[in-house]
């Protein structure tokens, strides 16, 4: 009889089924406002509320919704994705090579000199920015392959560390012409003083002296 209980009560415990265990989720941390050193140093913050403050013309944008972008833009740069930097280097040589027709044409329209030298100036101003964009765009694509080290010891040594330029040059003909100077090294003499001879004895002997006109 015991036996028999003993196994009754061994099939009603495997029988019984466990009440399933609920997954404690969580908590999630509330957001808090940054403190005001926190809102300086972030840079999305600082873009967001300069380009909120110059951009009205787009109408009045959010300030939250366009942090929320900027530190987006900010992930995929930094993840080495460099198509958004691309993007607004090419927007802003084309808008300087606007600036620059527009203040051209006011140039050709001038009948005085000096607002001529105006409009020129402002305008060959805003074609060298131009230039500047377009060249700091190519260096975003292609950047140079080569960092050239100067090591200068104690003494006549230097050693050069990179690419040499003229073979670069050769494989990279859109690269331009890299023209080098040969190096210069001073070459210095130990051991040798200069003379100045034996210290001569004062004399007193009458010389000749010419009146100064």
């Amino acid at each position: 009889m015991g036996e028999k209980k003993t196994t009754a009560k061994k099939i009603a415990g495997k029988a019984t089924p466990k009440a399933p265990t609920k997954a404690v989720a969580p908590v999630a941390e509330k957001p808090r406002n940054l403190l005001p050193h926190e809102v300086l140093i972030s840079t999305p913050i600082q873009n967001a509320a300069a380009m909120q403050a110059w951009g009205t013309f787009a109408g009045d944008a959010d300030l939250g919704e366009l942090i929320k972008v900027l530190r987006e833009e900010v992930k995929t740069v930094l993840n080495g994705n460099m198509r958004p930097a691309e993007a607004m280097l090419y927007g802003q040589a084309m808008t300087l090579q606007t600036i620059f027709t527009n203040l051209a044409r006011r140039a050709a329209d001038n009948d005085g000199l000096k607002q001529f030298q105006v409009n020129m100036t402002l305008a060959l101003k805003a074609q060298a920015q131009c230039r500047s964009t377009i060249e700091a765009l190519a260096l975003v694509k292609n950047p140079m392959p080569y960092i050239r080290q100067a090591n200068i010891a104690n003494g006549p040594q230097q050693v050069n560390n990179g690419v040499n330029p003229e073979q670069y040059a050769q494989t990279h003909p859109h690269a331009g012409n890299f023209q080098t100077a040969p190096n210069k090294l001073l070459e210095a003499d130990h051991g040798q003083r200069l003379d100045i001879g034996a210290a001569q004895a004062t004399s007193r002997v009458n010389q000749a002296v010419d009146t100064v006109g």
